[in-house]
């Protein structure tokens, strides 16, 4: 099987042919390069996006650590967490330079620490501040700028609010709005339970896309088949898939011939595996722990013989000083390579 980075991979995907029908969320602490480079091997056309990443820590951090990826990522969006219009075009720039296909604006994260930098889910009362973001950085790059929101926040949570703040962002240039189909909580819930407990409102979505059709709207929340895909995409534009994609990678592994005609041999996951060792020999010698990159890993074998013991042996050994790539390849040792 080839390696990621022997495929043909662009960065100058035009915006209207960036690969949106399913990408992989933004997600904290788990979509890094690492993350992405292996997702990658398994689904060739998802659209990928970063962690996100603060506008302050581009401007004032070490930007080159957040902005590093592996040329086989594309096409790949950099989400940005700010509210600073001169910030987030600057750092659309950045994200340009650097050869991101797109530049995402979070305006769906609830967290406290989030609110505190007046970023995320709390945007969504400030419409015109999103929209003299958006604004900002469609007139900074050439790149699609889009933004990723909830469908409602706190006791703002009608209809009449959410095409409200549709239409203002709409107008000051974003064409593409990906919405998590639940409200957010600004107090009282963790970011975990703004991803469960707020019920699911599928319908709102579906109603965004039938009055704004010339919007391109993507689906995000609690989609965990591309059978489920496939329903939602009978009306709207794209499938955003987050948590059901890490924890169960090989899920992507019918995406490509489902959703993109692409009819590539399908890689079993010992093979992912093998195409995936030479990337982690290369980070294992740049001085990366092995722990940080397989713990991406360990839902590969998901419902399959062994998982459990791919998973322990992964989470009891890669962590050791001096470990490598001989982990990776023990703990293959215990899945059946007859299964998948």
């Amino acid at each position: 099987m080839k390696t990621a980075s022997s495929r043909f991979f662009s960065n100058t995907f035009p915006a209207a042919y960036l690969p949106r029908r399913v990408s992989i969320a933004p997600m904290m602490e788990w979509t890094d390069r690492h993350c992405r480079y292996f997702l990658r091997l398994i689904s060739h056309h998802a659209l990928l996006y970063t962690e996100m990443v603060t506008t302050g820590a581009l401007i004032h951090g070490d930007r080159e650590r957040f902005l590093a990826y592996h040329p086989a990522e594309h096409p790949l969006a950099l989400q940005l967490g700010g509210s600073n219009p001169e910030e987030v075009a600057f750092c659309a720039r950045l994200a340009e330079e650097h050869g991101f296909n797109e530049v995402n604006l979070n305006v769906g994260c609830p967290s406290d620490r989030v609110q505190s930098g007046r970023f995320g889910a709390c945007l969504m009362m400030e419409p015109e501040l999103v929209a003299e973001c958006v604004a900002a950085m469609a007139q900074t790059v050439q790149l699609p700028v889009t933004v990723k929101t909830r469908i409602g926040v706190d006791e703002q949570d009608s209809y009449e609010a959410l095409t409200r703040f549709i239409s203002t962002v709409a107008q000051a240039g974003c064409r593409t709005f990906i919405l998590h189909a639940r409200k957010a909580w600004l107090q009282g819930l963790s970011p975990k339970e703004n991803r469960e407990k707020p019920p699911l409102r599928y319908e709102v979505v579906r109603a965004i896309k039938q009055d704004f059709p010339h919007l391109e709207v993507v689906i995000n929340g609690g989609i965990t088949t591309l059978e489920e895909a496939q329903e939602h995409l009978t009306l709207l534009d794209g499938v955003m898939i987050g948590r059901a994609a890490y924890h169960n990678p090989y899920l992507l592994a019918q995406l490509d011939r489902y959703f993109y005609g692409d009819f590539h041999p399908l890689s079993p996951r010992h093979g992912i595996m093998e195409a995936f060792l030479p990337y982690v020999e290369e980070q294992l010698a740049q001085g990366i722990y092995l722990s940080r990159i397989t713990r991406h890993i360990l839902g590969l074998f998901q419902g399959q013989p062994g998982a459990r013991a791919w998973r322990r042996y992964l989470s009891e050994n890669a962590h050791r000083p001096g470990a490598g790539i001989e982990v990776i390849r023990e703990a293959l040792r215990r899945v059946p390579q007859g299964f998948g």
